[in-house]
């Protein structure tokens, strides 16, 4: 026990003048340690000052490509054009908010065809006539190039019309609830018949849709290409059948009609075919499809 008290005692001793040399060494004038003192509240002069900003400075303006610029309401907006099922689209965007444009578009699109002899039936031909006026908002959550847009097809115009004459001389068949009727095409004054597909049921038509790639690019970038998916709840398309001509009930060309009179059998079994038509083949179709890509020139309209 004594020899532990000892060596206590002894390490005690060895630290304390330990402390008291390296204190003396530290306030010891012209002494070579890196260490110095310095008085509370005064500090070195020759620190450099903090340089002030530029007047030609534009933190925003100066955002490299690929770099987000904080545009106001209505300071950027952007013209192009895109394809899609709706036609040919000429579109105009605007920037709303940080996170939200406004697009107005124009589509168009035509297509004539004619063929001289399908079967039985001569100078068939048809045509394809687009043209509609569509808005939307888009919204880019978290500020991201992903977007989701609601809209409207203000107006709408898309139709389908088809028309072909049917061979003199030739039969053909209508079926009017579960009857069979055959008739047979004039040869001198040969049966026109003609098809109409309405596609504007709704009006306005509400649109939805989600795409990659911003119509408005927040950098200082001018050229974008951005890609929609979506449909426009149009409605069922509605068809109507019409028919010019004479048409006969036999071989022999006898018992003989007006195609176009409304007081007649084949009339009357005329509209039994569009009814059966639009129902089974058109009232399931109440929606257009959107898939487009596009391409977008941007532009400032203030800072």
């Amino acid at each position: 026990m004594t020899r532990l008290l000892f060596s206590f005692a002894l390490l005690g001793i060895l630290s304390f003048a330990s402390l008291s040399c390296a204190g003396a060494s530290a306030q010891e004038p012209g002494s070579s340690s890196s260490l110095s003192y310095v008085p509370p509240g005064v500090f070195p002069d020759s620190l450099p000052s903090t340089p002030e900003p530029s007047a030609t400075d534009d933190a925003g303006f100066q955002a490299p490509w690929a770099g987000t610029v904080h545009y106001g309401r209505f300071s950027r907006m952007a013209l192009g054009a895109d394809i899609s099922p709706l036609g040919i689209g000429i579109k105009g965007a605007i920037i709303l908010t940080e996170k939200i444009d406004l697009r107005l578009m124009g589509n168009f699109f035509s297509f004539n065809g004619n063929y001289d002899e399908v079967e039985d039936v001569e100078n068939v031909g048809g045509q394809i006539h687009l043209a509609s006026l569509q808005t939307a908002v888009d919204y880019y959550p978290r500020n991201s190039i992903w977007r989701l847009s609601a809209g409207a097809l203000l107006w709408n115009g898309n139709q389908i019309t088809a028309h072909g004459t049917e061979k003199g001389d030739t039969s053909f068949q209508l079926t009017n609830n579960g009857q069979i009727h055959t008739y047979w095409s004039s040869p001198t004054d040969p049966m026109i018949g003609s098809a109409m597909l309405n596609m504007h049921t709704n009006e306005p038509a509400f649109t939805v849709s989600m795409g990659f790639g911003r119509f408005i690019p927040r950098s200082q970038r001018h050229w974008s290409f951005p890609s929609e998916f979506g449909v426009v709840f149009m409605g069922a398309p509605k068809v109507n059948f019409a028919a010019t001509g004479t048409v006969c009930t036999s071989a022999a060309m006898t018992n003989c009609v007006d195609a176009s009179d409304t007081s007649t059998q084949f009339y009357a079994d005329v509209q039994a075919e569009q009814k059966r038509f639009q129902k089974y083949a058109l009232n399931h179709v109440t929606v257009w499809p959107i898939f487009s890509y596009g391409v977008m020139y941007s532009f400032n309209l203030r800072r």
